[in-house]
């Protein structure tokens, strides 16, 4: 359709200059060009025009006011409009839609929307459920962009102060300040968003100033006007130390994620937001930050290390643990679960936290989950007795659900506190092979970028053994409820523990 209706659009540019145009019915065999403003009233009387005078979108070709490449005089005003016999019912939602993709600097956008409402007022009233066409895709997508833009100007905008003239005598000195900023938009939004800056900033004059039009506000009326280049706004002012003083403030290094930092601030906007200027020595500073960040957390939190006893064996460090209050799950779990096994275990396994059978209990896998490890070791032909078992963390954290108490996962805190413990277990025990159970289990001695669904199954080398490997925790394998993809997790399960079992027999 659309190569179509451009042949026709370049036949009718190449015909005869005494070739008259002639209005009429058979007008519907030549292609309309439409000038208009781009914004949604415009594209929307023009809509409606052509839609009274019958004619489909491969007839039409929209020209924006302004542009030189236009192929063809306008001809809308030559159309002999009709009256309609039905009224147009547009949907709701597609006028919503349309407003934001008036917006769009595609120049594509308007045959877009024609497209889409053509056909919703001729024969295919929903056709915006159906998100797999491709008049609807594009439109949707045009949409969202435009939406996008919109939210980053709310985020991105940063005022600058500029003093015309100072004020009179007498007056306040406020009553000579004006805000600017530029903003470096990709769509048309501003008048979108200025809204939202008057709400925001109404008590101060400011204006926006993008490359495509610019709004100013007086402090009791909002008016717009063209675009402008970069050049027109102010360079710098006294506000710029202070946003840099605020973003450095708030600048988290311990949640640094580059990929999702540029996706969110793309660098487009950087040069119009004066804290972007500090990102590069931040990002710099984040990993000495970070653990700063957490050695002051550990000052404020106890953590395990405080009731450590003088001397560190296996059955002080038990007994000290008895009396732990480094976090608060001791408040609410029976007692402390210990780990258990020789001080001179070849193989040490490590869970998550005690569950409810080991919380009343006080040792580890006694309840359903530990049937399910003890069976499996006996498959692969390891001694549970001959191996040290114990948790990353040592009390029980559950909801309390009726007369039953359900497991609940400890927080990355909670984890933190107890892990000097487990640390120090394996310390003791210099394992030769390391059994992660469960992901709680790995990130707490691996650290948080470790990913049973990518690393499960896989030996290396850690700080606790020379050969480690993480798999499912047994608790795990009860709670799939599909009993073919439980026997693939059980089977994979075993496939693991089978590796440490061969392991430990050729290290011994």
């Amino acid at each position: 359709m659309k190569k179509e209706g451009l042949a026709a659009a370049n036949a009718w540019a190449r015909r005869p200059s005494h070739e008259p145009f002639k209005p009429g019915t058979e007008q519907r065999n030549h292609v309309r060009q439409v000038r208009l403003e781009p914004d949604f009233a415009s594209w929307r009387d023009a809509a409606r025009e052509l839609l009274c005078a019958d004619i489909p979108p491969d007839r039409v070709v929209f020209v924006p006011h302004g542009l030189e490449h236009a192929l063809l005089p306008n001809f809308l005003e030559s159309i002999d409009v009709q009256p309609r016999s039905t009224p147009l019912r547009v949907p709701r939602e597609f006028v919503k839609v349309a407003e934001a993709v008036a917006c769009h600097t595609d120049e594509g956008n308007w045959a877009t929307m024609y497209r889409v409402l053509w056909r919703l007022t001729h024969g295919e009233p929903h056709l915006l459920r159906v998100t797999i066409d491709d008049d609807v895709r594009a439109l949707l997508a045009m949409e969202k962009q435009v939406r996008f833009d919109a939210h980053k100007m709310k985020a991105f905008v940063r005022f600058r102060l500029a003093r015309g003239g100072g004020p009179a005598p007498g007056e306040e000195r406020a009553a000579g300040e004006h805000y600017i900023a530029y903003h470096r938009s990709e769509h048309r939004v501003l008048k979108m968003t200025a809204p939202f800056f008057v709400r925001r900033f109404g008590v101060m004059r400011w204006s926006i100033l993008t490359p495509f039009d610019s709004a100013f506000w007086d402090g009791e009326k909002l008016t717009f006007g063209p675009g402008v280049s970069r050049d027109a706004a102010p360079k710098d002012d006294e506000l710029e130390a202070l946003w840099r003083t605020y973003y450095a403030s708030i600048f988290n290094p311990a949640r640094v994620k580059l990929k999702a930092m540029h996706k969110e601030m793309p660098r487009r906007y950087w040069s119009t937001m004066p804290e972007t200027q500090l990102i590069p020595e931040l990002l710099l500073q984040a990993p000495r930050r970070a653990r700063e960040m957490v050695a002051a957390h550990t000052d404020r939190v106890a953590g395990a290390r405080a009731f450590f006893p003088a001397t560190i064996t296996l059955p002080q460090l038990r007994e000290a643990a008895m009396s732990c209050r480094g976090c608060d799950l001791y408040c609410n779990a029976t007692q402390t679960v210990f780990g258990e096994g020789p001080a001179d275990a070849h193989a040490a396994l490590v869970a998550e936290q005690p569950g409810d059978n080991e919380d009343l209990a006080g040792r580890p896998f006694v309840g359903p989950a530990g049937e399910v490890l003890n069976a499996a070791l006996r498959e692969v032909g390891l001694d549970r007795s001959q191996l040290y078992i114990s948790g990353a963390v040592k009390h029980f954290k559950f909801e309390q659900r009726g007369t039953r108490r359900i497991h609940a996962k400890p927080n990355a805190r909670q984890v933190q506190a107890c892990r000097p413990w487990i640390e120090a277990e394996l310390r003791l025990v210099r394992p030769r092979v390391l059994v992660l159970l469960g992901a709680t289990a790995a990130q707490s001695l691996i650290g948080r970028h470790f990913k049973l669904t990518r690393d499960r199954g896989q030996p290396f080398e850690s700080e606790w053994s020379p050969w480690t490997i993480a798999t499912f925790h047994p608790s795990a394998l009860l709670r799939i409820p599909d009993p073919a993809l439980r026997a693939r997790a059980q089977s994979q399960f075993v496939s693991d523990l089978r590796q440490a079992a061969d392991r430990l027999a050729l290290a011994q």
